[in-house]
């Protein structure tokens, strides 16, 4: 079985509509969203939940932030391969699918907007853009990574070694897809990054100011190990 968390952090104008289209192209499969805001998200979740078995609602009243929603959503999937994606589906159903495939020969497949064979339909902004290097190449000197995008919203792990370093993150923010890369390069597991086609959306909770508490929290990650 697959697993597949969604953190949702006021995503009420959307979650029905990615909720919708992950069960049309993984029928059965266990969809867990984890809601964290102070909108209605929750509720439209559990609608889905009553009918649905395989749909899994964990709702915090606290910001757990995205990094402590995916610890949460980690701790009850149920599925052999578990992936998390963002809940503004600028990466597509099929290239998921593809990520899922992938994996039968690796621990992880990252999504990645990087690769040449990657396909961009809509740009960010510049200043995103700009940021995003900059973090990329902080990223690289910092922890060794080799991936040219570590921060693209869908990711596919196998269990056991998501469960192998589960005890050892601390991080609660965006940074989280840093320190989960990083904690498995530390244990030997394999991951690769897969070519998809990405269009930037509005509405992302990411924010330019959160740059700096980013930075800071993956520099204690990483000197305190």
């Amino acid at each position: 079985m697959k697993s597949i968390i969604i953190p949702a952090y006021n995503e009420e104008l959307r979650i029905k509509q990615v909720i919708l289209d992950l069960m049309d192209e993984f029928p059965g499969q266990e969809i867990i969203v984890v809601c964290d805001g102070n909108d209605n998200s929750d509720s439209i979740v559990k609608s889905f939940s009553f009918r649905y078995p395989n749909i899994k609602l964990l709702s915090f009243g606290g910001r757990l932030g995205k990094g402590g929603a995916l610890i949460q959503g980690f701790k009850v999937a149920e599925g052999e391969e578990i992936c998390f994606v963002d809940a503004d589906e600028s990466v597509s159903t099929d290239d998921l699918k593809g990520m899922f495939h992938a994996l039968h020969d690796v621990d992880g497949v990252i999504a990645s907007r990087r690769l040449k064979e990657s396909k961009i339909l809509i740009m960010q902004p510049i200043k995103r853009r700009l940021a995003s290097k900059a973090f990329n190449i902080f990223v690289r000197m910092l922890f060794g990574l080799p991936f040219k995008d570590t921060q693209c919203g869908a990711k596919v792990f196998k269990k056991d070694a998501i469960h192998d370093i589960l005890d050892d993150l601390k991080t609660s923010g965006f940074e989280i897809d840093v320190e989960i890369l990083w904690r498995l390069k530390k244990r030997g597991y394999r991951v690769i990054e897969y070519p998809i086609t990405w269009k930037h959306s509005e509405g992302s909770k990411f924010r330019l100011s959160h740059s700096r508490g980013m930075f800071i929290s993956l520099l204690r990650t990483r000197f305190n190990r």
